[in-house]
């Protein structure tokens, strides 16, 4: 009688098995060879950040990324990764480029606006300063923070002092009262010497002689104008910042100075 032959086992052969875990090792070794290779660190970000968003399960259990390209089908797939990768790349690199675009346009925008401000103070205070029989005697300038007055020491104090002679309290009074205008501006008085050495019982050096001299004309400008107080400063800076040689007579002298600097709204931030 023949032998009945046996029913084959249920589910699928012990090769497949074993060949589907060899397509999963190949396919993460490759994997990690890519995510080993040599990135752009923002990139990548941007990389993770969209695949977050792009990636979606299929119900087989396969895997899909940008217009639907597999790449759990087979590591044939991964040329895809890669050019979906640059895509992303080359997107996150021109929003960057435009994001760093804006900022340029923005600050360009606010220095033109800022400068306009203080080109436009600059002709109110020259115009008013011409009115006066000062006006040889008092130099205006400015920059994109501030309007800057320059009055010679030499027309203000006597030599190795720091009170303001007789016929410079009318320049001074002059000039506070052109300042009134821009109350809610912050108002800088700084004072400026040469590098002659000076020691005396009140001045032991340059700085000090320039910080009180800069005291004194900004008291005359308080007690002589409407100002708040609160927006008006003053400072010593010696001989630390020559506007000539001091190697010169004539250098020296355009050195010992004060500058009152008038900032335009864009630079004067003061907490009420």
């Amino acid at each position: 009688m023949k032998k009945k032959q046996e029913d084959p086992p249920a589910g699928a052969p012990a090769w497949m098995a074993t060949f589907s875990d060899l397509m999963n090792l190949l396919l993460c070794f490759f994997v990690l060879l890519f995510a080993m290779s040599n990135v752009d660190q923002e990139k990548a970000e941007a990389l993770v950040a969209s695949l977050q968003n792009k990636f979606s399960v299929l119900p087989a259990g396969a895997t899909s990324i940008g217009d639907g390209k597999m790449i759990s089908a087979g590591v044939r797939q991964l040329e895809f990764l890669d050019q979906y990768y640059n895509e992303v790349a080359n997107s996150a690199a021109e929003d960057t480029d435009d994001q760093k675009d804006g900022k340029n346009t923005v600050q360009e925008e606010y220095e033109e606006m800022s400068i306009t401000e203080s080109e436009k103070m600059a002709e109110e205070i020259q115009a008013e300063i011409d009115k006066s029989e000062y006006k040889d005697q008092v130099e205006v300038d400015f920059n994109a923070q501030y309007v800057q007055l320059n009055l010679s020491g030499a027309i203000l104090f006597d030599s190795g002092k720091a009170e303001l002679v007789s016929g410079a309290k009318p320049i001074v009074d002059r000039i506070a009262r052109i300042l009134e205008r821009y109350n809610k501006n912050i108002i800088e008085v700084e004072g400026h010497t040469d590098n002659v050495p000076i020691n005396s019982s009140r001045f032991p050096n340059n700085e000090v002689l320039s910080m009180y001299r800069a005291l004194a004309v900004t008291d005359r400008i308080r007690d002589h104008s409407k100002l708040d107080p609160k927006y008006i400063k003053f400072a010593g800076r010696g001989d630390h910042v020559p506007v000539g040689d001091n190697n010169t007579a004539e250098g020296r002298a355009r050195n010992r100075r004060v500058e009152i600097k008038i900032y335009n709204s864009y630079n004067s931030d003061v907490k009420e």
